[in-house]
């Protein structure tokens, strides 16, 4: 997954940044399941963020959600695409298990 930004589904950002995180980590959960993967599958997450006071928060969301240790990369960036975004992942997995039903 590409550009998965912390977007509600109606479109909105959430104002508390670590909500925008877990939104994130929400949207990146059920493109997984859409695909027939699941977190497990993750096997690299690279991830820019704005500002950078926003790191702990994004840490912390992080290690709630991947219990496991993909390879991960942070960077910092002055701004997004939407400037209005905090936090933006790519997400790579790798699903060696019989995938579910794809998504209709």
């Amino acid at each position: 997954m590409s550009g998965t930004p912390g977007l509600r589904p109606d479109g909105t950002r959430p104002e508390d940044f670590a909500e925008e995180a877990r939104q994130a980590s929400d949207n990146v959960c059920e493109a997984l399941r859409c695909a027939g993967a699941e977190l497990s599958d993750i096997v690299q997450v690279r991830s820019w963020l704005t500002p950078r006071g926003d790191i702990d928060a994004y840490v912390k969301v992080r290690k709630g959600v991947i219990s496991h240790r993909p390879a991960n990369m942070l960077a910092v960036v002055p701004q997004l695409i939407r400037p209005s975004l905090r936090r933006e992942s790519e997400v790579t997995t790798v699903v060696t298990h019989s995938a579910a039903e794809p998504y209709e």
